[in-house]
């Protein structure tokens, strides 16, 4: 079994690697685990090679996970040999279950569940079926993201300090198309500002 492992933090990577290299489950069989530290790196390696379960983090650098299996979803659209997805996370957000499903994901898991979740999650969503916390998909009910995708990337890059030329430059549009978006978000969110709506955004999950 081939597993694509992206995760930013070091530590947490190379002891997830080290756990599912080395389990001894019969319906697992070898595991191989190739590791990915930002979304970059792990969308290049989708790109070039095939993997049964891309097992990833939500947020990294480049891409986050969410980014990554809605690109996926659309990369591989019509094939029948799909790469799985769960998202692995500490925020327990539910904003970010509804985004994981309509982008494809099959399991979403906090992860400070036990090693035997994890394993049982991965079994469970290599024989077809979806694997999402209980708390979490309840919490999700009702709770609906008002932001479209253009509106989410700006906040998400206003949030990281960027100028408003920066992330014009970034997302290829004019600076005065950027304010708009921006000024939607704001707007949606009953924000005082951008940083105060991508705020909201991130504790909602949305981002």
């Amino acid at each position: 079994m081939k597993i694509l492992l992206a995760e930013d933090q070091a530590m947490v990577r190379g002891a997830l690697s080290a756990l599912l290299t080395l389990t001894d489950d019969a319906e697992l069989g070898q595991v191989e685990v190739t590791e990915a530290e930002d979304g970059a790196q792990a969308m290049a390696l989708l790109k070039q090679h095939s993997y049964d379960l891309l097992l990833s983090d939500i947020e990294m650098p480049q891409h986050t996970g969410l980014e990554l299996a809605q690109w996926l979803q659309e990369y591989q659209a019509g094939s029948t040999d799909r790469t799985k997805i769960i998202i692995l996370t500490t925020f327990g957000r539910a904003g970010y279950i509804k985004r994981a499903l309509s982008a494809g994901v099959e399991g979403f898991l906090l992860k400070d569940a036990p090693t035997e979740s994890l394993l049982c999650a991965i079994k469970q969503v290599m024989s077809g079926k979806k694997v999402i916390d209980p708390e979490l998909a309840i919490s999700a009910i009702g709770d609906i993201d008002p932001l479209n995708d253009k509106e989410r990337k700006a906040l998400r890059l206003a949030s990281e300090g960027l100028t408003t030329s920066d992330i014009a430059a970034q997302l290829f549009i004019a600076e005065g198309t950027l304010r708009n978006y921006l000024s939607e978000a704001i707007s949606k969110l009953n924000a005082t500002n951008r940083i105060d709506a991508a705020r909201i955004a991130k504790q909602k999950g949305w981002l």
